[in-house]
């Protein structure tokens, strides 16, 4: 039986787990300051630091997934002296880490935002991801169903990588703290 009352009642029990959600991932939650030397950034305070895995790696945080998902969203920030090639070219190799349901990579959607004192490029797919492999590193596992959020930042001497990966229901709940964490992009002297 489908009555409006029903409607009504899983709408109020449901709220209770959503607001649980939107905390979980960022939401309304306390913001810190995180300084990777040359750019700071706030990110919410759910979103836990670990230790970075590498000398290109100036920050790493891990995000609890979403109810149903099987793995946590990461986001690691790099940081490159010179560069690391074009911002068009850095877009691509993201997009090669993805293959949609066709086995070819998906669509990328990528546009200029503000941070509090520079330009930067948001970035955002999803898919089948294939992690690039690093020598010296255990290599990730590929992942169905995954989603990718990136910024770029390019200095006069640095560009600055925000990679966040994870389970597409656990991403597209970190969008908005993620788009905050954009606008909250400071470069400090290099």
């Amino acid at each position: 039986m489908n009555s409006p009352w029903m409607n009504r009642r899983q709408m109020l029990l449901t709220l209770p787990a959503m607001a649980v959600l939107a905390i979980a991932l960022g939401a309304d939650d306390p913001k810190r300051s995180i300084d990777t030397g040359g750019l700071t950034f706030k990110a919410p305070e759910s979103w836990k630091s670990v230790p970075v895995k590498s000398s290109m790696r100036r920050a790493q945080l891990k995000v609890a997934p979403a109810e149903g998902d099987d793995f946590p969203a990461e986001l690691v920030v790099y940081a490159f002296p010179g560069g690391a090639g074009t911002v068009d070219q850095n877009v691509k190799r993201w997009q090669a880490q993805f293959k949609g349901a066709d086995g070819n990579p998906p669509k990328i959607e990528s546009k200029t935002l503000k941070g509090k004192n520079v330009e930067v490029t948001r970035v955002e797919t999803g898919g089948h991801y294939s992690p690039s492999n690093f020598p010296g590193m255990a290599p990730e596992p590929e992942r169905d169903n995954a989603r990718l959020l990136g910024a770029i930042v390019v200095t006069d001497k640095v560009g600055y990588f925000f990679k966040m990966v994870g389970p597409e229901k656990t991403m597209n709940g970190l969008k908005p703290a993620f788009d905050e964490l954009i606008e909250s992009i400071e470069v400090g002297e290099n």
